[in-house]
């Protein structure tokens, strides 16, 4: 069969539904059916799913023309996808194509929840078409005679590529591919992704360096053009002192109408905590929504995650409560508005979000900005800028990632062992590992035999044996079965699964915040009023309570920072409000204009700063001396330009600062004051010595060695435990923290001592970020104002330092004696 009567296929099953293939698809199955790599660059609900079964399936005719009656077993095309979530909605996908086109192609699927009977089956025999996860992937090629499973497959895609790009998972991705193109020479590899800015790096990550592949691949970009529409729930009364703490809660009956005119709406928020308490206060004032209204989040146990989706594609519910957990892929027609409360801190995770409403080609997504206080209107007239013109963030991809390696490694060896040279050769040819030496590759060699050089004396750290021909193996089957358990990239705090005494799974939450309730306490969570009654293997055991509280799960996910093209926009709205014309009609946004008391306000005490300038005001209050610096750059960046200050000052004259910071700022809070027109003297903003200056201020070590625990987690160094028998996380933190101990002071050089700082710097405190602002401060003139009292815009960062110290309601009061102090005439 040539190509066009394949084409010919293709396009009448489309014709049969009453739809019309999109140019992308057309050009995908083209790409594909030649043989090329390619990735494909499509919005969700796009219809990106039928462009690349389709040529799979076609390959398949092609190569089988007596595929109606003479099928050949085995695995063809595995489909990789991120969350277990989306696998149904795929596997039905798959299984449509392949039944409308008369092959008797069987789907599988095949992930953390797949039971066991399943999984023994597939083994026997696998389906032609497998739907898994990155580490479902990795399990399979720690089964001995993985070589056979694979040696056929001709396609693999990876869907949601840019969920995984610049994550462990992501590099775990590329260590897989480059087994597989090894293994099956026909094999073809494909990512989706949504938009990203750096697309073209995304492909050459996704497909590895080898310019051969590189070259026989095309980059295929849908051209739909989606309308969205941002719309902001402005207060009618706002404070002329923002502070973060309300969640938007007083701007709940602004939603109310949005929820009743419309079919089905998602309600996004930041946090799983902020997700349940907007949950129970909607109930709480509408009573009516009972039954109608749901909640989704990553904690809550899966049957009830499935159970709201399918609810949704029914159109059964009128809103659901959502966290991130909505973000992807999943199909829901239905949907027809998106709320988003507080600022989603990234221009692509809210275009993803705006995606989810009006999710089919052609169709209008419409999403609602609720801020949770006035500052998030500057958020939300950024946005708006960057839907018009499609600004969206680069994922940037994690290199020499030792730890990664390392478990992969394992992975071969506990299924059919590998010699040395063949799979260095693979590796090289990754984008994680393209710069790896001969050296480090020895050493990582001789970690594994081994153990590293200080640790050689234990028996523990060694874990491979090589064998006669050179081949390194696993034999011992205890390593092994250890091994295959803790397969993954993702380190989180312990989860601990929540259940009632008398049975009943409710869903998990994490150690440390079970580490702080005492027994009789009550906690909100899935929804309902909880008491906590003990802790036992592992499990968390409570009843059902009537009684109030204001304890709500908080989870170590919920600290976002602004993304930094996110950061730009920002300052770019700002820099609108500064002009002296920017209240002439037309020139500012909607947001903007209703901020004009706000910014007038800060400009009777201060200034709001120009792009050529940049501010710090200092004031005294009853704490102390304030001196506020504002370089909106985020809050990661902003934690490490605060400590590096603070050193860089110290180093003058002997003082010591408390932190506080923000998205939009910092702060510097002494009993003394600080000269500080001596201190611009002194070059504080300089880049020189950035590095070491870094480390001295922000005590890097404490930070390397919490980022060290993941790092031993994942490279097989520390042990998690058995399911359902876990190792306690303080245990976890104990053995990592006494290797890390051991490694500074007996062996510097230890590539995975040196990788925890690292990825401190690159990662968490975006080391490259913090340089790039501190160039750019350079460059600015420096305005300094001496305040009287706080302005509207330092309102934020000193009232969250409060919040450390007070509880919620003492708070509210303190705040609100300030605010009346402030406002007086």
């Amino acid at each position: 069969m040539n190509r066009d009567e394949l084409y010919t296929i293709a396009e009448n099953w489309f014709q049969e539904n009453n739809w019309k293939p999109f140019t992308f698809q057309k050009d995908t199955w083209k790409a594909f059916l030649q043989g090329k790599n390619g990735l494909l660059n499509a919005p969700t609900g796009s219809g990106k799913t039928y462009a690349l079964w389709f040529p799979i399936i076609l390959n398949y005719i092609k190569a089988n023309p007596r595929y109606k009656t003479n099928h050949k077993k085995g695995l063809k095309a595995v489909w990789i996808t991120p969350l277990r979530a989306l696998s149904e909605e795929i596997r039905q996908s798959a299984e449509r194509v392949a039944a409308d086109l008369g092959t008797q192609m069987t789907v599988g699927i095949r992930t953390g929840d797949t039971t066991t009977k399943e999984r023994t089956s597939q083994k026997k025999q696998m389906p032609d078409l497998l739907i898994t996860t990155p580490e479902s992937l990795q399990l399979l090629l720690a089964s001995k005679g993985y070589e056979k499973i694979f040696k056929d497959c001709t396609a693999i895609v990876v869907d949601e590529w840019h969920e995984l790009l610049g994550t462990k998972r992501g590099v775990q991705m590329e260590l897989a591919l480059s087994r597989l193109k090894t293994i099956s020479t026909a094999l073809r590899i494909w990512g989706i992704s949504a938009t990203i800015g750096n697309l073209e790096q995304a492909r050459e990550v996704l497909l590895g360096t080898d310019p051969e592949v590189l070259e026989n691949s095309v980059l295929i970009k849908a051209k739909l053009n989606k309308k969205i529409t941002v719309k902001s729930i402005i207060p009618k009364k706002m404070e002329t002192f923002p502070w973060r703490g309300h969640l938007g809660l007083h701007l709940l009956e602004d939603i109310i109408p949005i929820l009743s005119a419309s079919k089905t709406t998602l309600l996004f928020t930041n946090t799983r905590s902020q997700c349940e308490i907007w949950f129970q206060k909607i109930l709480e004032n509408h009573p009516e929504f009972a039954g109608e209204i749901a909640m989704h989040h990553g904690s809550i146990n899966k049957e009830t995650r499935a159970w709201v989706e399918q609810a949704i594609r029914n159109a059964n519910l009128k809103a659901v409560v959502c966290t991130s957990s909505l973000d992807l892929g999943v199909d829901f027609a239905p949907v027809e508005t998106v709320i988003q409360i507080g600022g989603p801190k990234g221009v692509a995770r809210f275009l993803q979000r705006a995606g989810r409403s009006g999710h089919q080609p052609g169709k209008e997504s419409v999403i609602y900005f609720l801020p949770t206080h006035a500052m998030e209107l500057i958020e939300a007239s950024a946005l708006q800028e960057a839907v018009k013109h499609t600004v969206v963030e680069d994922r940037i991809p994690y290199l020499n990632s030792y730890d990664v390696l390392l478990q992969y490694l394992t992975t071969l060896a506990i299924s059919d062992g590998f010699y040395p040279d063949e799979i260095y050769a693979e590796v090289i040819n990754t984008f994680c590992y393209q710069a790896l030496s001969k050296e480090q590759w020895q050493w990582l060699l001789n970690f594994l035999v081994l153990g590293s050089q200080s640790l050689q004396t234990y028996d523990e750290y060694k874990k491979i044996e090589i064998e006669e021909d050179g081949k390194f193996k696993v034999n011992n089957r205890g390593i092994a079965m250890r091994h295959r358990f803790q397969i993954g990239t993702i380190v989180s705090d312990a989860n601990l699964t929540v259940r009632y005494q008398k049975g009943g799974y409710i869903g998990s939450i994490e150690e440390f915040f079970v580490s702080k309730l005492s027994p009789g306490d009550i906690f909100t969570f899935a929804g309902r009023n909880l008491e906590f009654i003990r802790i036992k293997e592992m499990q968390v055991h409570v009843r059902n309570s009537s009684k109030k509280t204001n304890k709500i799960p908080s989870w170590m996910g919920g600290r976002l920072t602004f993304s930094a093209q996110m950061s730009e926009l920002l300052r770019e709205e700002l820099y609108k409000a500064s002009s002296p014309n920017s209240s002439k009609k037309g020139k500012l946004s909607a947001e903007l204009i209703s901020l004009k008391h706000i910014f007038d306000k800060q400009k009777e005490e201060s200034i709001v700063p120009k792009p050529s300038e940049f501010l710090i005001e200092t004031f005294k209050t009853r704490d102390g001396y304030h001196h506020i610096f504002y370089p909106f750059e985020g809050r990661f960046v902003h934690e490490a330009m605060g400590s590096l200050l603070g050193y860089r000052i110290s180093l003058l004259s002997p003082i010591t600062f408390s932190l506080a910071f923000n998205d939009y700022g910092f702060e510097l809070l002494s009993d003394q004051e600080i000269d500080l027109q001596q201190v611009l003297d002194n070059n504080l903003f300089s880049t020189d010595f950035m590095l070491s200056d870094l480390q001295k201020s922000l005590n890097a070590t404490e930070m390397a060695r919490r980022k060290f625990r993941d790092i031993a987690v994942i490279s097989g160094m520390v042990f998690t435990g058995y399911p359902n028998k876990g190792v306690k996380m303080k245990h976890l933190q104990s053995s990592s923290q006494l290797l890390f101990d051991v490694f500074r002071d007996y062996e510097a050089d230890n590539l995975l001592f040196q990788q925890a700082f690292t990825e401190t710097f690159e990662h968490q405190l975006e080391e490259g970020r913090l340089r790039l602002a501190l160039e750019r401060i350079a460059q600015q003139e420096i305005v300094w104002k001496a305040c009287q009292k706080p302005t509207p815009f330092s309102f934020p960062i000193i009232t969250d330092r409060l919040r450390e110290k007070l509880s919620s309601e003492k708070l509210a009061d303190r705040i609100k004696r300030m605010t009346a102090l402030l406002t007086k005439k």
